[in-house]
Formats: C-alpha cells, sequence, structure tokens
C-alpha cells in the first residue's frame, strides 16, 4: 500500500464511525403494541421541549433526562392515558416551559409577545437614529462645471 492511501483509509474511517456513533445513541426501542402506537408516541414527543437541550424536542435529544421522559411517556400510554393526561403531567412537574406551544396566558405573555415588542423598538429606534442623521446631515451643493466626479 502506499503513503499516500494510507492517510485516506484513517480519515474513511473516522468519517465512518463519527457517523455511525451518534445513530448508534439515537436507537431507543420500545415494545409499542402498534404502528399507531409508535405513531402517537412520536407526535406526543415532538410537542414537548426537552430541558436539557432547550431547544430540542424529547424525539430528538439524546440527553439522559429526555430518555427518562420518553419512557415515563411510554408507560403512561401503557397506562391508558391520553395525550392531553401526559402533558398535564408534565406541566404540573416541569411547568408549561416543556411545552413547545405554551398556552398563551399571563405567565407566558412575554414568551409570545417579547420578540415582537423587541422587533418594534429596535425598528423605532433605527427609523429615529436615520432621521436624526437624515436632518443634521451637510446639503452638498452640486459640482459647478456639471462633472459628476
Amino acid at each position: 500500500m502506499s503513503a499516500f492511501l494510507r492517510p485516506w483509509r484513517i480519515l474513511l474511517i473516522a468519517v465512518a464511525l463519527a457517523v455511525a456513533v451518534p445513530a448508534a445513541h439515537a436507537i431507543d426501542p420500545l415494545p409499542f403494541k402498534d404502528r399507531a402506537q409508535e405513531l402517537r408516541f412520536q407526535n406526543l414527543t415532538r410537542q414537548l421541549r426537552c430541558l436539557v437541550c432547550q431547544n430540542e424536542d424529547l424525539a430528538d435529544s439524546n440527553a439522559d433526562l429526555a430518555r427518562d421522559l420518553r419512557h415515563q411517556i411510554f408507560k403512561m400510554m401503557q397506562a391508558g392515558k391520553t395525550d392531553a393526561q401526559i402533558k398535564q403531567y408534565l406541566v404540573e412537574r416541569y411547568s408549561d416551559y416543556v411545552l413547545y406551544k405554551p398556552p398563551v396566558k399571563p405567565s407566558t405573555w412575554l414568551l409570545w409577545f417579547g420578540p415582537g415588542v423587541i422587533l418594534l423598538i429596535g425598528a423605532f429606534g433605527v427609523a429615529r437614529y436615520v432621521r436624526g442623521r437624515a436632518r443634521t446631515a451637510p446639503s452638498m451643493p452640486p459640482p459647478a462645471d456639471g462633472d459628476d466626479w
């Protein structure tokens, strides 16, 4: 084997391992009764936020807490709980933060309307700044010879 091909072989093996390791961690086999129950579980875990990762749902998170919550949800589904009952249990335990779409109520107004208010304040500030600069900018007289250069 030539010295040139050896580093490429090592690089190829490293890339294959880098791709395979996260996939191995993502496997979380649960004994679903049927495909409908599996789809219900997937739908429900996509509506709930991982409390560790913050911007990942429970279905995609590899955190230990997310795995534990997925197993807890699975057990509650096996016990006959509805999606609303499961969500209510998690909200009572972890607050509305666990929901990807929390309800609109006084305690979540900042979450729902805060980004829009900040955007409006920023737009108002930029407009005011631009108007102020336009008023104070000295006007340039046109060139006497008519040449723009």
